[in-house]
């Protein structure tokens, strides 16, 4: 059974995956230690799992192999489907083509 604490009443020595990464750790395989639940008025309340700070281990360090495959990703997301250039950042999503293509088309 994991424990569950209210909103920012956790004891030391348990983080979030975000805050154990800016500590320059991750859980490392470890189980959920703790639950932490924010209560919402009309909807479920907000959970977040916690994870002991001395079991965690080390972040890996990024490879050449690894940081070469991350620039293909990013370069990827960064391509417009529709006019096939660069934009210098990534497509949004929710547009599925770069800026510009979107404001044409919804000119047209």
């Amino acid at each position: 059974m994991v424990s569950v604490y209210r909103w920012r009443l956790a004891p030391d020595g348990l983080a979030t995956r975000r805050q154990l990464r800016a500590l320059g750790l991750r859980p490392g395989g470890q189980d959920v230690a703790a639950q932490l639940e924010r209560p919402r008025r009309r909807r479920g309340a907000l959970v977040a799992y916690l994870y002991r700070i001395d079991r965690a281990k080390p972040v890996r360090p990024m490879t050449p192999a690894r940081a070469a495959a991350l620039e293909v990703a990013m370069r990827a997301r960064r391509i417009c489907p529709n006019c096939r250039t660069d934009v210098g950042y990534c497509v949004p999503r929710s547009l599925g083509m770069c800026v510009p293509c979107s404001d044409i088309e919804s000119a047209a």
